[in-house]
């Protein structure tokens, strides 16, 4: 890069007729947006952003997988409004020419998609994944109003806590009388290591 580009990609290029106290900013003196290309279609109020597909989605023009965390560029428009807070309509272009529109769902603190394409609906049992299943908002509504369900639940989960906690109190006395002797572990281990390759060497010669 010679170093008038540089100069320039730096900001610290100033045109000649430049004059600050008359032109304020050098946007406004080469008649340009701070975001420059982003900022285009502004006047439709669209921003072009740089729009990452927040689940797995399959494409209905080409039928093709497009995977969570794939970036497109964007066109972000506010299409109307929760209470106080903004909707926000994210339409790209897939590779087979489909338009594909994602939109917030504040309400459900969601993304849906919109148009020209589908959610990939991917289930799951929480047990068997090992993790917490949260409660819904019909669930979270009737532990509210139904003092002994809490009550319940509480007990339950106070259960689980001292459960899980004699396991791992199990575990680390294992862990720790298993591993109390290293160098007895270590000659168990160099032992077996030198059986082995006295059987491979007699393998070999064989």
């Amino acid at each position: 890069m010679s170093s008038l580009a540089a100069a320039r990609a730096d900001n610290f290029y100033y045109p000649p007729g430049y004059d600050p106290d008359k032109h304020g900013s050098l946007n406004k003196f080469q008649g340009q947006h701070p975001l420059r290309d982003r900022a285009r279609k502004l006047g439709e109020g669209i921003l072009i952003i740089r729009f990452e597909v927040p689940f797995n989605i399959w494409c209905d023009q080409c039928g093709e997988h497009i995977a969570k965390g794939v970036r497109f560029n964007a066109d972000k428009k506010q299409v109307g409004a929760y209470h106080s807070t903004k909707i926000w309509a994210f339409t790209m272009r897939h590779h087979c020419g489909c338009k594909i529109t994602i939109q917030t769902d504040p309400q459900n603190a969601e993304y849906i998609v919109t148009d020209g394409a589908r959610r990939k609906i991917e289930q799951y049992d929480a047990e068997d994944a090992q993790t917490i299943e949260l409660p819904d908002a019909n669930e979270q509504a009737a532990e509210a109003m139904d003092p002994l369900a809490s009550l319940e639940k509480k007990t339950v989960q106070a259960q689980r806590a001292a459960e899980g906690r004699r396991q791992l109190s199990v575990l680390a006395e294992e862990s720790q009388q298993r591993n109390q002797d290293s160098y007895a572990l270590n000659k168990q281990l160099r032992a077996a290591m030198r059986q082995s390759k006295k059987e491979t060497a007699k393998l070999n010669a064989k």
